[in-house]
């Protein structure tokens, strides 16, 4: 019998916690009131997870062949090194945690403009017309949301202090 290889074992470990996770979601108390369960919204982030980690599994259990070479990097060693080949997702962790930050004071609305249209920037560069159609896409996706949930659902979202409660 082959031994499974570390992606198997880490789906297996993924499926077991979605697991877990989704029998933990029968614990989640109904209220008397509203429409919707308190545990819909989570079983279906679970179930989409499970899906992608059974998705895992079986690309894992196939073989497939990974485009690098396994156990080979293409950086020098030290941290200079390791902060330039690790740029990009440090500077995602960097601009959400300064978003979070910001949230109680420039609330949903401004913060996520702001978070999107300087995360674009920071990835996709500030030469030409990226800024115009890096801030198109801000508004756009951002207002888009933020109506959905304000108006469509009735969620209270964080105002901030310059937009008050709508």
């Amino acid at each position: 019998m082959e031994r499974l290889n570390r992606d198997a074992v880490i789906a297996i470990v993924l499926l077991l916690f979605c697991g877990v996770f989704f029998w933990s979601s029968f614990e989640i108390r109904t209220p008397d009131y509203g429409v919707l369960k308190p545990s819909t919204w989570p079983r279906v982030i679970i179930g989409v997870m499970s899906f992608l980690s059974l998705i895992y599994l079986v690309q894992s259990i196939r073989g497939v062949k990974e485009v690098a070479t396994a156990g080979k990097s293409d950086r020098d060693p030290g941290i200079r090194s390791w902060i330039s080949y690790w740029r990009n997702p440090l500077w995602c962790f960097g601009l959400f945690f300064a978003y979070l930050a910001l949230l109680p004071v420039l609330g949903m609305l401004i913060d996520g403009i702001v978070f999107v249209f300087v995360l674009m920037g920071v990835l996709g560069g500030w030469d030409g017309k990226k800024p115009m159609i890096h801030g198109a896409i801000a508004v756009i996706a951002i207002g888009f949301m933020w109506s959905v949930f304000t108006f469509g659902l009735g969620v209270l979202l964080p105002p901030g202090m310059f937009l008050g409660y709508f």
